[in-house]
C-alpha cells in the first residue's frame, strides 16, 4: 500500500522542484489528516485556513491541481459530487456511496499489473481507477 505521508509529500514536493510556502504545507496537513474522507476542495480549504489563515479557494484549486499533475496525490472526479483528492496511490478499488457521498478504499488482494496488460493487449495503461457504486452500512442502516 503506498499512502502518501506528510513528509513524502513535502519530499516529492523538494524533488520536483516545488516551493514549500505555508499554504502549501497547511493544504498537505488537510489532504492527509482527512485522508479516510478523501476530502473535496470545500473541506481542504476550510481545514487549510485554519492552519495557514492566509489561503485562498484559488490557491487550493491551483496547489491541488498541481499535485495531482505531478503524481502526488489523485484527483477523483465526478458528475454529481464535487471532485475528491486521495493521498493513497496504491491501487484499490473506491466504494461510493450513492446516498451520502462517502468514498471508502477497499484494497483488493490481487491488483492488475499494467505491464501484464500491454504484453497481452498491446494497451499502454497510464492511469487507473476502479469504482463500485452503492450504499454504505450507515445509509443503509437509515430509512429515507
Amino acid at each position: 500500500m503506498r499512502t502518501n505521508t506528510k513528509e513524502d509529500l513535502i519530499g516529492q514536493l523538494k524533488e520536483n522542484g516545488l516551493k514549500i510556502t505555508p499554504q502549501r504545507l497547511a493544504i498537505i496537513d488537510a489532504l492527509v489528516e482527512n485522508r479516510y474522507e478523501h476530502p473535496g476542495a470545500t473541506l481542504i480549504f476550510n481545514e487549510a485556513r485554519k492552519k495557514a489563515g492566509r489561503v485562498s479557494l484559488s490557491t487550493v484549486y491551483a496547489t491541488l491541481k498541481e499535485f495531482s499533475e505531478s503524481g502526488l496525490i489523485r484527483q477523483m472526479e465526478f458528475d454529481r459530487l464535487e471532485n475528491r483528492y486521495d493521498v493513497d496511490l496504491s491501487d484499490h478499488v473506491n466504494l461510493i456511496c450513492k446516498r451520502c457521498g462517502k468514498v471508502v478504499d477497499y484494497h483488493i488482494p490481487a491488483p492488475l499489473e499494467p505491464k501484464n496488460i500491454v504484453r497481452k493487449s498491446g494497451f499502454v495503461v497510464t492511469d487507473t481507477r476502479i469504482e463500485f457504486h452503492g450504499y454504505c452500512r450507515d445509509c443503509l442502516k437509515r430509512p429515507d
